[in-house]
């Protein structure tokens, strides 16, 4: 976790609560491993427990919609890069044929809400 926090700053991807003694991080894989995303740092960010919690296995765009309707503000700059990431370290590493079509819904759901 130390690497993604290097990466991606102190704070929960989704309501953007800063880490401090009170509220730690904890790993939140952007594709769930359930539906076949891997352990890897380019599949992970942090998050708070209770988002975290909460995220369950839904996917990313459908949790990014629900944080929006309860106030938060998202990193969806972070949850892009991530995926990216992810997308090409699986064309480079291989395999993981079953997070790939969730990573490219994910990325193509993701970019069609930015346009």
């Amino acid at each position: 976790m130390a690497a993604a926090r290097r990466r991606d700053g102190g704070t929960c991807v989704w309501c953007g609560v800063a880490f401090d003694e009170r509220t730690r991080p904890t790993r939140e894989h952007v594709i769930p491993r359930v539906k076949g995303g891997p352990s890897w740092l380019e599949n992970e960010v942090e998050a708070c427990r209770r988002c975290n919690g909460e995220r369950g296995h839904r996917a990313l765009v459908e949790w990014l919609e629900e944080c929006e309707r309860r106030g938060w503000t998202p990193d969806v700059g972070r949850l892009e890069r991530v995926l990216v990431a992810l997308q090409a370290a699986i064309r480079e590493r291989g395999g993981q044929r079953k997070a790939r079509p969730q990573l490219e819904g994910q990325l193509r759901r993701l970019r069609k809400r930015a346009a």
